[in-house]
């Protein structure tokens, strides 16, 4: 049973998060995202998340109750966020997502199982395809809501919050982000390496799987939508998902059409394979979903620097993710002012093994004039921080040298 400080505590950090998202400058910084994400000149922006979390002594809970514990940990991540001053939009409503109906194996029907993962680290996917005939075991995709289970969540939601935070039901399908990539659910039903000899030894195997899956991802899609269960909380971007184009982020109103929405694609797992492979065995699966929405934000960790062509075939492409893998200025030349340059510098040069001052300048610096050169609309997001060595001033002093250096190359 919640003790009566437990729900103080949680209550007082919703309280100070809906401060927070009130702010006057939350609305100056939609005005900027969208206006860049539509290609219209601003200054770079700086987006910045997945701090070492774990490492900072903010990361602390203190509730004993296993939900309301559940609550206060998100609170804790977002007020420190608030204090970086980088330009996240806060949305005044906090997002549960609505209780999902899956096979018992999971999205695709066959039970994955991870060996060695503990506290979210790396660990060994054993995977269920194993032999090409394992494709008949794997479950079609279907849009299914447990609306008593999603109606209790909400209603617990909302007896803590009270009057302090709206609450936002998420109902978007299942499929989506990492379920809806195929790629990287492809590798973990299949396995990385063994995927790599599917497209020698057996490629109309493979292209069967993947139309498959692409044929599911789609039937769900379809279903949320005839269900009215895709609504303006479920934009994605990987970044603030603002844009003149479309409607803004909404805690509630009406349904919505994919199209209507932002939508986040990539290919992780494809970082080892060329151009061509990358074409024929995920684009031109991932397209047909993709075409579905209003815009699209396509990468995340993976090099496309030699795949940026292929991607021109997305009609409604709007970001590129440029990695720490990828060539900057290759990138920088090949986007140009055509779309969003998402530049994502390396965690580990920027605060991870050390803090040099000079060096992460130099690194910003020589990038940003690239951008800058080759008329790129660029933003600077730091992610993936793992460590900080224990130093939580690491990431102020960052934000605070990425501004500068802002300052320096674009004025202002």
């Amino acid at each position: 049973m919640a003790q009566p400080s437990d729900l103080t505590v949680v209550r007082d950090l919703a309280e100070r998060y809906a401060e927070q998202a009130a702010r006057p400058i939350q609305n100056d910084r939609r005005n900027l995202w969208r206006d860049h994400n539509s290609k219209i000149r601003t200054r770079p922006l700086i987006y910045m998340r997945a701090f070492a979390w774990r490492e900072l002594p903010d990361s602390q809970c203190v509730c004993e109750d296993p939900f309301l514990r559940s609550l206060e940990m998100p609170l804790r991540q977002k007020l420190f966020w608030t204090e970086l001053e980088d330009d996240s939009v806060f949305e005044p409503w906090s997002v549960v997502s609505a209780a999902k109906k899956l096979p018992p194996g999971g999205v695709w029907g066959v039970p994955i199982r991870w060996i060695g993962r503990g506290n979210g680290c790396a660990g060994i996917c054993e995977s269920p395809l194993k032999e090409p005939e394992d494709l008949a075991k794997m479950v079609v995709p279907e849009h299914r809501i447990d609306e008593a289970a999603t109606a209790a969540r909400v209603a617990r939601v909302q007896e803590v919050f009270g009057d302090r935070l709206p609450v936002s039901v998420d109902r978007a399908p299942a499929w989506v982000s990492w379920n809806a990539d195929i790629s990287t659910c492809l590798a973990q039903l299949r396995g990385l390496e063994q995927i790599m000899w599917d497209m020698m030894d057996r490629p109309e195997w493979l292209h069967e799987l993947l139309s498959f899956m692409r044929d599911g991802i789609l039937k769900a899609h379809r279903e949320a939508e005839a269900a009215g269960d895709w609504h303006l909380n479920h934009h994605q971007n990987q970044a603030i998902p603002y844009a003149r184009e479309l409607a803004d982020p909404a805690a509630g109103g009406d349904a919505v059409r994919r199209r209507d929405l932002w939508w986040f694609c990539a290919a992780q797992e494809s970082a080892v394979i060329g151009p061509e492979q990358f074409d024929e065995f995920l684009v031109q699966y991932q397209l047909p979903i993709m075409r579905e929405f209003g815009l699209v934000a396509y990468g995340c960790c993976e090099d496309l620097t030699r795949k940026i062509d292929v991607l021109r075939q997305i009609p409604n492409l709007r970001r590129i993710a440029v990695s720490p893998m990828a060539d900057v200025a290759s990138c920088a030349e090949q986007i140009g002012d055509e779309y969003v340059f998402s530049y994502r510098p390396s965690p580990s040069d920027m605060v991870g093994y050390s803090w040099d001052e000079a060096r992460v300048r130099r690194i910003l610096r020589h990038d940003l004039e690239v951008c800058k050169a080759n008329g790129c609309h660029v933003d600077i997001t730091l992610k993936d921080v793992e460590t900080v060595q224990g130093e939580r001033q690491r990431l102020f002093d960052w934000m605070r040298v990425a501004r500068e250096v802002i300052a320096e190359v674009y004025g202002g």
